[in-house]
């Protein structure tokens, strides 16, 4: 296949990088350690590395290098449509080329090959409680699939190599992002649509598919291969990539190691604030009793949220301290889109974009008043009809294996060690703290 064959040349010619650097500069220092990165978090402690995104502060995020509306202008676009195919990012993702339709269409043509869900997955599903969050239903699919692991099988054979285990882990990542589709869409059907499952169309690329397996007509396959590039990676910091990461770090295998990063991501403050926002604009919705919302009345209830001790969900964001540029291409598809711009939900969020940012900066408790993602996110869901926003963060985790598979991937590729930060007691922090640093 013509992407694994580019990839091998990408790893061997980055490899002497990596060697040189740890060889000639291992002992350069990139940064001091303080007190207060070691208890907040290890926020910008530059200590990981990956080729596949970076996040600047005041830029946003760059996949390979490239903005979003680079990397959607640059990409090969679904037939009939503006967005790019999720095929093609997967190959942009993993060499930092662009593909050409050929590629693109090797990697549809392999994704069909690899697409083929286990039938013991939906077992799986079937025999959670009523009620599972959608969450638990899909980490504990990804979790059965581990028993089919090529990565696996390699570490056990007598043939295991540390130089080769790129390929294996390829192979398990590749397999996962082709299935995530199918399996999100059914436990959509299977959890709120009275386990009617609509059959995979082999013929489609991978962003139609899934939104014709969930029943839902175009535009959405646009929405989809929007969101799922979008969401698929935000540097290798955030709990659902370092957590994947740190687990493969182990020579787990590509399901074991993403599991994990799904349990990551369906934490509050990570991948479950999507639905959180939702939640809390439609609230904020009827707070306003009937009124069209205009800056005032939307000021007026935005300063009773937080004089009441509670947050604005979907503003603020750990890294960024501008709007979050995935916010801003999620925006650009509502104003692009009849009917989406004239949402009342849209219509809401928009006035909040426009208010919310000079409220929290006069409240004066946060350090980015901007919005992010999840501001936008689920509006447009809930205008295509997801309305169980329950279910947003797995949609978040179909986009967001792409990013980590490509990762641990480079990971095995590069030979990168398991990961073990050290850990120092309060007593030491107190001692150095006293003498004015660590002697």
């Amino acid at each position: 296949m013509s992407l694994k064959r580019t990839l091998k040349a990408k790893i061997e010619e980055t490899r002497p990088r990596v060697q040189r650097l740890l060889k000639e500069y291992g002992t350069v220092k990139i940064d001091d350690i303080t007190i207060e990165q070691s208890l907040g978090g290890a926020r910008d402690i530059p200590c990981l590395v990956s080729d596949i995104s970076y996040l600047d502060p005041h830029e946003g995020i760059r996949f390979r290098g490239k903005t979003i509306p680079e990397t959607m202008a640059a990409l090969p676009k679904a037939h009939g449509s503006v967005y790019p195919t999720v095929e093609a990012f997967w190959y942009f993702l993993l060499t930092g080329e662009i593909p050409s339709e050929e590629n693109v269409q090797d990697v549809l043509y392999d994704f069909k090959g690899r697409a083929n869900v286990p039938y013991y997955v939906f077992d799986v599903i079937r025999a959670l409680p009523k009620g599972t969050h959608p969450m638990v239903m899909l980490s504990s699919a990804v979790l059965a699939m581990q028993r089919d692991s090529k990565f696996a099988r390699y570490y056990n054979s007598p043939r295991f190599n540390k130089t080769d285990a790129w390929e294996y882990m390829y192979e398990d990542g590749s397999d996962l992002v082709a299935r995530l589709p199918e399996i999100a869409a059914f436990i959509y059907r299977y959890h709120y649509k009275n386990c009617d499952i609509i059959t995979t169309n082999p013929e489609l690329d991978l962003g139609a598919n899934f939104a014709h397996m969930m029943g839902i007509a175009p535009p959405y396959d646009d929405v989809s291969r929007m969101y799922f590039i979008v969401h698929a990676d935000h540097e290798s910091g955030n709990v659902s990539a370092h957590t994947t990461h740190l687990v493969a770090s182990a020579l787990s295998d590509a399901y074991y190691a993403y599991s994990a990063g799904l349990n990551g991501l369906a934490g509050p403050l990570h991948g479950l604030a999507s639905q959180e926002v939702l939640r809390w604009i439609m609230g904020f919705q009827k707070k306003l009793n009937g009124e069209e919302p205009n800056k005032d009345n939307v000021s007026r209830a935005l300063w009773d949220t937080l004089n009441a001790g509670q947050v604005v969900p979907g503003y603020g964001h750990a890294v960024l301290r501008v709007t979050d540029s995935r916010y801003v291409a999620l925006r650009e598809f509502c104003l692009n889109t009849p009917g989406l711009r004239d949402d009342p939900l849209f219509k809401l969020a928009s006035i909040l974009y426009e208010t919310a940012p000079g409220v929290l900066t006069e409240h004066g408790r946060t350090k980015n008043p901007w919005p992010n993602v999840d501001a936008q996110s689920g509006i447009i869901q809930a205008y295509f009809g997801v309305r169980e926003y329950d279910f947003y963060t797995v949609l978040f985790a179909v986009g967001r294996a792409m990013g980590t598979m490509a990762n641990i991937t480079w990971d095995r590729a590069l030979s990168y060690p398991l990961e073990r930060p050290k850990s120092v007691t309060l007593d030491l922090l107190e001692k150095w703290a006293q003498s004015g640093g660590r002697k």
